[in-house]
């Protein structure tokens, strides 16, 4: 390996680890999604990595394609942009949307007390919830979507500096070292995402969170929502 193509590598791994850690899009959907909708270790792993896979390889896709045809990194870089456009404004529909169903999830779960007289003059009380215990149907669809609208979002959401900083320059080496500069980057994206979502997950299980369960998937919603307004107004 040359001296610039262990340079690039070196690249490639530090701005795949930067930009998923400076970009809260890449994890906060999947913390407060697992949160609100209780998924398994395994359930939040594999929709992190499938996401992620689906985040890079549509670039690496991209930029592949470039490479074979000769298309000016400047085009590509304008149709990266379209697409961050495009992910960051289906991001705050998303976010919107889910934000105002766990309002009304929330409305709906307001627990509250009956209270039964029995015959030897005991009174008894007890409190629950409705919606708790009679899930919707429409409502169980509606979370089994939750996950491929994610992935569809991050198909669609470009890693930016992957293509003109990392891929073109490799490019003039050999199409192995942009394969091998493409997988470093993509390799560690996806490991920072799950490790990020996992230590988050760790962390928010150790506070005392029983009091805002019934508000969790508004919750869910607003997190979502503001990622995306701080993607398409902050740059982030």
């Amino acid at each position: 390996m040359s001296n610039e193509m262990a340079i690039l590598t070196a690249t490639a791994a530090t701005i795949g680890f930067l930009h998923t850690l400076l970009g809260p899009d890449h994890y906060l959907p999947f913390i407060v999604m697992a949160k609100a909708n209780r998924w398994s270790k395994i359930k939040t792993a594999w929709i992190t990595i499938l996401c992620g896979i689906g985040h890079v390889g549509s670039s690496v896709v991209l930029g592949m394609i470039g490479i074979a045809f000769g298309i000016a990194v400047s085009h590509l870089q304008f149709l990266e942009s379209f697409r961050s456009n495009i992910a960051a404004w289906l991001l705050i529909g998303f976010g919107l949307v889910y934000f105002i169903w766990g309002v009304r999830q929330a409305i709906l779960n307001k627990p509250h007390t009956h209270q039964h007289i029995h015959q030897n003059g005991t009174v008894h009380s007890h409190t629950h919830t409705h919606a708790a215990e009679h899930v919707h149907v429409h409502d169980q669809e509606k979370k089994n979507m939750t996950p491929w609208i994610l992935f569809t979002i991050f198909v669609l959401g470009p890693c930016e500096p992957l293509i003109p900083i990392l891929m073109y320059p490799a490019a003039k080496n050999s199409i192995g070292g942009t394969i091998l500069v493409a997988g470093v980057f993509s390799i560690i994206t996806i490991l920072t995402m799950v490790s990020i979502v996992f230590v988050s997950l760790f962390s928010i299980n150790l506070l005392p969170t029983k009091t805002l369960e019934r508000y969790m998937h508004a919750l869910a919603g607003a997190a979502i929502l503001l990622s995306g307004l701080g993607i398409q107004f902050l740059g982030l």
